[in-house]
C-alpha cells in the first residue's frame, strides 16, 4: 500500500475524473434514446419514430470514429504526452454533447449520427494516452492499484449517468438535460484537468526528489531512458508478437460482451421487466456501481496475495482474468432462461455479469503495460482499435437478432454469443498470455 499521498497518486485520482467525465459522455445516449423515441416517456419533449436499425445504428456510431484513431492516438501520446490528447478530448467531446438536443432537432438522425462518430474520433485518444501517463507514473509495485484507480472511473461515470438519466429525462429539463448536464461538467473538469494534470514526471514542476527516485528507479538508467524516447516502435515484432495478440482477442471478446450489456441494457429492461425510464435507468447503472465497488476488493485482493507472495504476478493475471470472464459466462447463460415474471433475478444477475467483470481489469486490461512499458500507449491503440470494432458489430447484431425486443428466446441468443465469446477469449489468454517485458521494448546494442 501507499506510504504517503504523493503527486503520482494525484496523477491517478485526475485520471478517474478524467474516465468518469468521458464514459458518463460515452453512455448518454443509451437511455437518452429510449425516452427521445417513446412519446409517453416525456409528451413535452420531441419524440422521433426511429426504427430498431437506427436506434442501433446510433448507438455503434461511437465506435465508427473511435476505431479510427485509437492508433494515431497511440503515437501521439507517446510524442506529445498524454495530457494534451485528454484536454482535447474532453472539451471537445463536452461541446458535442451540449450540442446533441440541436443536431437531433435540425438534422435527425443523420446529424446525430455525425455527432457520435466525431465523439469517437476524440475519445479514441483516451485509453493510449491514460495508458502512456500510467506508464510514466507508476512504479511497478504499485501499477496494479494505480490502473485499477484511474480505470475505475469508467464504471463510477457509467453509474452516475445512467442512474441519474432516468430522473433528468422525466424532469421538466427533459432528456435534452441529459446532453446539457454531462457536457456541462466535462467543460469543467478540462480545466481542473489542465491546471492540475502532468503527462510524465519530468513535466511536474511540484515533484519531490525522493518520489522522483522512486518511480525513476524502475526506469532503467537515464541513458537507456533517452535511447528508449528516441526509439520509432517496432511495428513488425508487435504484429509478431504471440502474447500481444491473445491479448488483443481476449480485449475482444470482453468488448463484445460489456457493450452488448451496456448499449441494449435499458432497451432489455424496458421491454423484458416492463420498468418504466426511472426505474430502468436506476436498474441500468447499478451494475456499474456494483462494478466500480468490486474493482477496488478485486485490487485489495491482488495486492494481498502479491504482498505474501502466494502467487506469481503471471498467475494473478491470468486468475483475475479468469474470475472477471468465466463468472459473466456463467450469469448470461443462466439469464437467457429468466423471464419478465422474475424482474428480481434478472437484475441480480445482470449485476453479477457486469460487476465481476472488473476483475479483468487485473488482467488484460493493464498486461499492455507488462509487455511493454515504453510503447503501452501505442499497444492499447492497435488492441483497443481492434476490439472495438466489436463495439459497432455487436449492437448490429444484437438489432439484427432482435426482432421482437419483448422475446426471450431472442434474447437468449445474444446472451448466449456473448457468454461464448468471454469463454473463448480468457482460454486463449490462459494458453498464450505473458506478463514478461518483451525484447522488443528496448534498443538493441
Amino acid at each position: 500500500m501507499f506510504k504517503h499521498f504523493g503527486v503520482r497518486h494525484l496523477q491517478t485520482l485526475l485520471l478517474f475524473g478524467t474516465m468518469s467525465v468521458v464514459y458518463a459522455l460515452r453512455v448518454n445516449l443509451s437511455v437518452a434514446i429510449v425516452v427521445m423515441t417513446d412519446k409517453h416517456s416525456n409528451p413535452d419533449f420531441e419524440e422521433y419514430a426511429w426504427s430498431e436499425y437506427i436506434k442501433g445504428l446510433l448507438l455503434s456510431s461511437f465506435f465508427i470514429g473511435y476505431v479510427i484513431s485509437q492508433i494515431p492516438s497511440g503515437y501521439l501520446s507517446r510524442k506529445c504526452g498524454g495530457k494534451l490528447l485528454l484536454l482535447i478530448c474532453l472539451v471537445s467531446c463536452s461541446l458535442l454533447a451540449i450540442l446533441t438536443p440541436l443536431c437531433a432537432a435540425i438534422g435527425s438522425w443523420q446529424l446525430m449520427l455525425a455527432s457520435r462518430i466525431l465523439q469517437g474520433v476524440f475519445q479514441g485518444s483516451v485509453f493510449p494516452a491514460v495508458h502512456t501517463i500510467l506508464s510514466k507514473w507508476s512504479p511497478v509495485d504499485e501499477r496494479d492499484l494505480m490502473s485499477s484507480c484511474a480505470y475505475s472511473g469508467c464504471q463510477f461515470g457509467t453509474f452516475v449517468m445512467l442512474a441519474s438519466s432516468g430522473a433528468l429525462a422525466a424532469s421538466q429539463l427533459g432528456w435534452p438535460s441529459i446532453f446539457y448536464i454531462s457536457g456541462s461538467v466535462g467543460l469543467l473538469w478540462a480545466a481542473v484537468f489542465k491546471c492540475f494534470g502532468c503527462s510524465s514526471p519530468k513535466e511536474c514542476r511540484k515533484l519531490s526528489e525522493r518520489e522522483r527516485e522512486l518511480i525513476f528507479s524502475h526506469w532503467g538508467n537515464s541513458e537507456l531512458q533517452v535511447r528508449r524516447n528516441t526509439m520509432n516502435p517496432p511495428w513488425s515484432s508487435f504484429l509478431r508478437s504471440c502474447p500481444f495478440w491473445a491479448l488483443v482477442i481476449v480485449h475482444c471478446t470482453n468488448n463484445w460482451g460489456l457493450w452488448t450489456l451496456l448499449t441494449y441494457m435499458p432497451v432489455y429492461i424496458k421491454n423484458v421487466l416492463h420498468m418504466d425510464i426511472e426505474k430502468n435507468a436506476l436498474s441500468s447503472a447499478l451494475p456499474y456501481f456494483a462494478m466500480w465497488i468490486l474493482s477496488f476488493v478485486f485490487t485489495a485482493m491482488s495486492l494481498w496475495l502479491q504482498k505474501r507472495n502466494c502467487i506469481s504476478l503471471k498467475t494473478s493475471r491470468k486468475l483475475f482474468n479468469t474470475i472477471g470472464h468465466g463468472t459473466p459466462a456463467l450469469t448470461l447463460i443462466a439469464l437467457g432462461y429468466v423471464d419478465g415474471d422474475h424482474v428480481i433475478t434478472a437484475v441480480c444477475l445482470l449485476t453479477i455479469t457486469v460487476a465481476i467483470s472488473s476483475a479483468s481489469y487485473l488482467g488484460y486490461q493493464i498486461n499492455h503495460i507488462d509487455l511493454s512499458p515504453n510503447f503501452a500507449g501505442i499497444l492499447m491503440g492497435i488492441s483497443n482499435c481492434l476490439a472495438n470494432i466489436t463495439g459497432i458489430v455487436a449492437p448490429l447484431t444484437v438489432a439484427l437478432i432482435i426482432s421482437n425486443e419483448k422475446s426471450v428466446e431472442q434474447w437468449r441468443i445474444v446472451f448466449f454469443l456473448a457468454s461464448f465469446l468471454y469463454i473463448l477469449g480468457n482460454t486463449i489468454f490462459l494458453i498464450f498470455g505473458e506478463i514478461e517485458v518483451q525484447p522488443w521494448n528496448d534498443p538493441t546494442d
